[in-house]
């Protein structure tokens, strides 16, 4: 029988589960209002108001920051040129007047705009900018307009070693969560032609035949495949009861063999242990999904 789940399921130190923003606001009433629209429960913010002290504070703990949010000013261009002469590519989120509608962009091509007078929903825009930094390419990191030269390079270059920083330390830090940012929903069963549920399908059914039938045994490479199995079906967003699906057709198929053969399927009713053991750790992961200000969903 495999191990506990609760040997396998992450649970994060509370003490080192916060977001780490740092914040240049020239504006009084925009210094005051932000760190006031965001839970301290998840965020650590540090608020600057001198686009020198900024950047000093940026290039010194440039480890610890997850996230950048500047306020558009007559400084701001100017600033993140030299954040990126510095290598310091970083998440970001531009506060933005709410008439602004301009295209292009100031730092790097993940930054996200997000007006001024919604500071309510501030978190889910800076959980956009995390989630663009992560998939942004070297090659589409810096404006068209940018000077190419070997500080430029570099900076393209370094970014490839700050997402793997940003992503390693949120799956340290938020458990699950780290991994969420990492989800591409053009993967999700419901964007899947028919061609691909078919494989994917087929791929779980064939992978859970092993688990079912290596469930009770001292099997070492158990755990590593009920892990690989739902973390499949949780890349492809699959629900509880598409599970459950493929454990009765299973569970079906090992019934009408025992019965040929003349024996009692009453065994099987143990596997039902396999099924709680697996819709458990898919749980968990959805749950250490959800960004904590939709937490209320789960009630």
């Amino acid at each position: 029988m495999s191990d506990n789940l609760q040997d396998r399921a992450f649970a994060p130190n509370p003490s080192i589960s916060q977001l780490v923003l740092y914040i240049l606001s020239e504006t009084s009433a925009l210094t005051q209002s932000l760190p006031a629209s965001l839970d301290m429960d998840r965020y650590r913010t540090v608020v600057l108001q001198s686009p020198a002290e900024f950047i000093e504070a940026v290039e010194r703990d440039k480890e610890e920051i997850d996230c950048l949010i500047l306020e558009d000013g007559r400084d701001t261009v100017e600033i993140l040129e030299k954040l990126r002469d510095r290598g310091l590519l970083l998440p970001a989120v531009m506060l933005v007047p709410p008439d602004d509608e301009r295209s292009s962009f100031f730092y790097h091509t993940g930054e996200v705009r997000h007006p001024t007078h919604n500071p309510a929903q501030l978190p889910s825009a800076i959980d956009r900018a995390i989630a663009q930094f992560l998939k942004l390419a070297p090659s589409c990191a810096l404006p068209r307009n940018a000077p190419q030269n070997e500080k430029e390079d570099n900076s393209q270059n370094f970014l490839l070693l700050q997402q793997h920083r940003l992503s390693e330390k949120l799956k340290e830090r938020l458990g699950y969560l780290g991994v969420y940012y990492k989800r591409n929903s053009q993967d999700f069963w419901r964007n899947l032609s028919r061609y691909e549920k078919k494989n994917l399908l087929d791929k779980l059914r064939s992978e859970y035949r092993e688990i079912i039938l290596n469930y009770f045994s001292q099997e070492e490479q158990l755990n590593q495949s009920i892990d690989q199995f739902v973390n499949q079906a949780f890349f492809a967003d699959l629900s509880v009861s598409q599970l459950l699906e493929i454990h009765m057709e299973l569970i079906d198929e090992f019934s009408q063999q025992l019965k040929l053969e003349g024996r009692s399927d009453e065994i099987l009713l143990d596997y039902r242990l396999a099924l709680i053991d697996i819709i458990a750790h898919l749980c968990e992961m959805y749950r250490r999904s959800i960004p904590r200000e939709d937490l209320l969903l789960e009630l």
